[in-house]
């Protein structure tokens, strides 16, 4: 799948209050890690207390796999109070969704937009452990390309 030449990107400028649960739970915790980050502080136990809340603690590590492949090059994520979803947002949840919902190669594509193949490999096996560790705990993410509820803008 080519994720060049896409006529919109799925979320672009979505309300980040206005997300499904999983989803709005991966950008929440990815703020959070992006703030330790920049602030040097640990960023796995802050996320690892973030997502325990819905009982996703599993997922911390892989998404600090997957935040530190996609920091490599420069990463721009919100703070945790915009409002919108912004820079590699809507494409670390398009990643993501197509990661947990069966479509990989998909979600290869998209992490190739921004780093080599062998990195990309890695962080969607990285994913795709996020994505299991988000079904366990009950929270499926939504389909990207179907958009019956209207938060995906």
């Amino acid at each position: 799948m080519a994720t060049t030449g896409l006529p919109r990107w799925p979320w672009t400028n979505a309300e980040a209050e206005a997300l499904p649960a999983a989803e709005r739970l991966a950008i929440d915790a990815a703020r959070a890690w992006a703030r330790a980050a920049r602030t040097g502080t640990p960023a796995l136990p802050a996320i690892r207390h973030l997502l325990a809340t819905e009982d996703a603690g599993d997922a911390a590590e892989p998404l600090d796999r997957l935040l530190r492949a996609l920091a490599q090059s420069p990463l721009t994520v919100g703070c945790p109070l915009c409002p919108r979803l912004v820079g590699e947002e809507p494409a670390l949840l398009l990643a993501l969704a197509c990661a947990q919902r069966g479509p990989r190669r998909e979600a290869l594509a998209c992490l190739l937009r921004r780093m080599t193949p062998w990195d990309a490999y890695a962080a969607t096996a990285a994913a795709i452990e996020l994505g299991c560790a988000f079904r366990r705990a009950g929270l499926r993410f939504a389909d990207p390309w179907n958009d019956t509820n209207g938060t995906m803008q």
